[in-house]
């Protein structure tokens, strides 16, 4: 089952440092108590993310005692600040089965949709983006959250996937799904199509 809560945490890495960013934030989570917690390399930015499953806000307060250590040991290593935000699972087309996807690979899919908007969007996707998920074998999970403690509010579909990433964007570029982000953006999500934020990241084992 998808965790109920996810806490994310994405930092922009220095490019010739990322190496040693991903081994202290991989050290650090080795030494952790705590199992639902994933570390991934970003393949289209200099970023690593670490997804963390909550089952309340009230998690939040603990896992506070691990920022302090995060900004001192893999701190050096930025380019920026920690970026977090806190997600509250919707539903799932494809469970992934555990707290957070085992797969090798996961997208995650951000859109921002206006309350007034939301229901008719949710029924929307159900028929459309839904649809194309259950139908493509490319993609093992796939969980939509939305935010709850967010700079950057919305939906969140976190996509958990095996094969090579440019095989699994095969769904996602056919001229169906192309014209489902172009309904996408005239009904619903805030900014049109080109409001639609994708980015893949490879997991990094501990």
């Amino acid at each position: 089952m998808s965790a109920t809560y996810l806490l994310t945490t994405e930092l922009p890495v220095q490019a010739d440092r990322a190496d040693e960013a991903a081994a202290a934030w991989s050290e650090l989570l080795a030494d952790a108590a705590d199992k639902d917690r994933v570390l991934y390399r970003c393949l289209e930015a200099d970023t690593l993310l670490e997804l963390r499953a909550l089952t309340g806000l009230d998690e939040i307060a603990a896992a506070d005692a691990d920022f302090e250590t995060q900004w001192h040991a893999v701190g050096p290593h930025a380019a920026g600040d920690f970026r977090r935000q806190a997600l509250r699972f919707v539903e799932a087309p494809k469970e992934p089965g555990t707290a957070l996807p085992v797969t090798p690979y996961v997208q995650l899919r951000y859109v921002e949709v206006k309350p007034t908007a939301y229901e008719a969007y949710r029924a929307w996707r159900e028929a459309t983006i839904f649809d194309v998920v259950r139908g493509a074998e490319e993609v093992d999970s796939f969980s939509a959250y939305h935010t709850v403690v967010s700079t950057q509010p919305g939906v969140l579909f976190v996509s958990g996937f095996s094969c090579p990433p440019e095989q699994y964007q095969r769904p996602f570029t056919s001229d169906r799904y192309r014209e489902i982000v172009q309904q996408a953006g005239d009904r619903y999500i805030t900014g049109g199509p080109g409001g639609l934020y994708t980015r893949c990241y490879e997991r990094i084992e501990r």
